[in-house]
């Protein structure tokens, strides 16, 4: 008991001094550092920590790695090479902690490997990551019994392929590798790493940062998510602006790339040597390109240079307004965009009118919200013109306007009936499109290309429908991984190209999902649409109640971790959490953001009616009483 408290102890002793070494370095770059300052107090927060570890056995109890603990994403962390003479528990904990590193080639990491291991170990290639440290053991080698083998094993979270896209990982599955460490002129070393780079969340959150790629799902542009190095690259000077072009440039993540293209010619590249790619005071981005880059017509040049542009202006806090690409000469212009010019090759939805929502008395009703007033001088909601507003005895149930605001799709109050009504003229109620004879509709989604998606929840008949063109006949969408779960909600994004699902399991939990809708290709049979590839939006939650598309491709998400309380929060659509939460979001039912930034989140409590949320200002009541906000699409 004794031994086991102390080594309790000690684990907690070098816990401690690395958030305190951390801390000091944190505190000692408060901004800027001073030159060589943030590498030398970075290292000695690693020293310390592995001066910790110098005492660790080399065989006996499973130990763990312990992931960082709150590090400041400003803090650099660099490994130290192994110490002569190091046993081999030395040498796998130094590893592990060397991959934490920020240096991008992992040179001090390396050290630790035979010569052929670090000639041939491409961990760039994919990163694991750990939703807690690493367990190490050592085992008997099979090959080698007098050789020390390490197993490594922990909790997977996530993976980052090849192409940079984050996978989150289903159901808690395991990692698990193992290290061979053989004696090279007397010092031990490890024949065998691990086949990618291996982080915790923390240090992989710290690391790397979320930007969007962007490319054309036809005419659209399209946000693909991936992740790239926060920093710098000190001896090749690559930066992240360089790291995502590069990105954009070897093409869709796999799990976009059936409905995502790209303008670059195949074999496009960046012109060879460059390293560091900035915008100047103008906020113009030159971009050179290889030769193979360069011979294309100028429309499809400036969709090349729009697609950086909304990449690299996702990346950076500055407002970036021209992309000029250049020849493989690095001088003469080859075509460029401003932000006005991309935004109409972009072909992203008009900015909305009016926010929508059910009233108290069963009334589609809009609105517009103007930020900058009080609630004295907030317009008042007027009902939806054209048909709903002279249906006597109509009552909605849920809406979807679509992004033109010219049509509305209703369902009906007690959920059987799916109606499309024109909102610029008058007329009498037409007849439902969809019927639910024994459950009830979800409410409905417009995308941008102007289909109408909504489930039916009827046990007999549940499924996902589309209405081509919103007037079409009906037709059942196959949805490949549902797996009998239960469509409770869904938002088609404003793309086209993706389908967010709220899904219940048995038991009434509800999951978030999204789906990429597939299109027969030509002018064919449109009855072969489908969704593919379910992949979970927000795995950390528990139970998912509300959600909404949100600029940029992300989703506004109303749920619960487990033994969390209800919160609203933004997520990435490939399920990774973005930190942005919103102040004071208890109570939620319902919640509708815009891909107008400027554009207020609004929001549906049960205490205040209809409230929305001004970007940097606190929540408002907007309309007491009322349910389902939404906007158009």
């Amino acid at each position: 008991m004794e031994d086991a408290d102390r080594r309790g102890q000690a684990r907690q002793a070098r816990r401690q001094a690395r958030r305190q070494a951390r801390r000091r370095a944190g505190q000692a770059l408060p901004g800027r550092p001073p030159r060589g300052a943030g590498p030398l107090l970075a290292l000695g927060a690693v020293g310390l920590l592995l001066a910790g570890c110098a005492s660790m056995p080399d065989r006996g109890e499973i130990r763990r790695v312990e992931a960082s603990q709150g590090v400041d994403s400003q803090v650099r962390v660099f490994g130290v090479p192994p110490a002569d003479k190091a046993s081999p528990a030395e040498i796998v904990d130094g590893f592990l902690e060397a991959m934490t590193g920020d240096d991008p080639q992992l040179a001090t990491a390396r050290k630790y490997l035979t010569e052929d291991a670090a000639k041939n170990w491409k961990p760039s290639s994919a990163v694991t990551v750990l939703s807690s440290g690493l367990d190490r053991v050592p085992v008997q080698g099979e090959k080698d019994p007098d050789g020390p083998r390490w197993k490594v094993t922990g909790k997977k979270l996530a993976t980052v392929d090849e192409r940079s896209a984050y996978q989150p990982e289903i159901g808690g599955s395991r990692y698990e590798e193992y290290l061979q460490l053989v004696q090279v002129k007397g010092q031990w070393r490890i024949a065998t790493p691990p086949s990618s780079l291996v982080l915790g969340e923390s240090d992989f959150q710290r690391i790397y940062k979320p930007v969007n790629k962007y490319y054309f799902a036809g005419n659209t542009l399209v946000a693909d998510p991936v992740y790239v190095r926060q920093r710098s690259d000190p001896d090749s000077r690559t930066n992240p602006t360089t790291l995502t072009v590069q990105s954009l440039l070897a093409g869709p993540s796999k799990w976009l790339g059936p409905v995502a293209s790209t303008a670059f010619p195949t074999g496009a590249g960046l012109r060879e040597g460059t390293k560091s790619l900035s915008y100047d005071g103008q906020n113009t981005l030159r971009v050179p390109l290889n030769e193979a880059g360069e011979n294309v017509a100028q429309p499809q040049c400036q969709k090349m240079a729009t697609q950086l542009l909304y990449t690299v202006r996702d990346l950076t806090t500055s407002r970036l307004d021209r992309v000029e690409l250049l020849h493989s000469d690095g001088k003469s212009s080859l075509c460029w965009v401003t932000g006005s010019t991309a935004a109409g090759i972009a072909n992203r939805p008009v900015p909305p009118q009016h926010q929508y929502y059910v009233d108290k008395d069963g009334r589609l009703v809009r609105m517009v919200l103007n930020p900058g007033a009080d609630e004295q001088q907030q317009d008042k909601p007027e009902p939806a013109p054209g048909p709903l507003a002279t249906a006597a005895g109509f009552k909605v149930g849920s809406a979807a306007v679509t992004y033109d605001e010219k049509r509305a799709a209703v369902v009906s109050e007690d959920g059987h009936g799916l109606y499309v009504v024109t909102l610029t003229t008058a007329g009498a109620m037409p007849q439902p499109l969809l019927t639910s004879r024994t459950g009830k509709l979800t409410a409905p989604s417009w995308d941008a290309q102007g289909d109408l998606w909504i489930a039916d929840q009827d046990p007999q008949g549940q499924g996902l429908w589309r209405v081509p063109g919103g007037t079409g006949t009906p037709q059942k969408v196959d949805v490949a991984g549902l797996d009998g779960m239960k469509i409770s909600g869904l938002k088609a994004s404003s793309d086209g190209v993706r389908i967010a699902l709220l899904v219940e399991r048995d038991g009434g939990r509800k999951n978030l999902y999204i789906g990429r809708i597939e299109r027969p290709e030509g002018k064919g049979d449109t009855s072969k649409v489908s969704v593919r590839e379910l992949r979970p939006a927000a795995p950390q939650m528990a139970e998912v109640t509300a959600m909404s598309w949100a600029p940029r491709g992300r989703l506004l998400v109303v749920g619960r971790e487990s033994g969390g309380v209800d919160q609203a929060r933004y997520m990435l659509a490939d399920g990774s959490m973005v930190a942005a939460s919103l102040p004071g979001a208890t109570g939620l039912s319902a919640i509708a953001a815009s891909e107008d930034e400027s554009k207020p989140v609004v929001a549906s409590s049960t205490e205040d009616g209809i409230v929305w949320l001004p970007p940097g200002a606190q929540w408002r009541t907007a309309a007491a009483g009322g349910r389902a906000p939404f906007y158009p699409g």
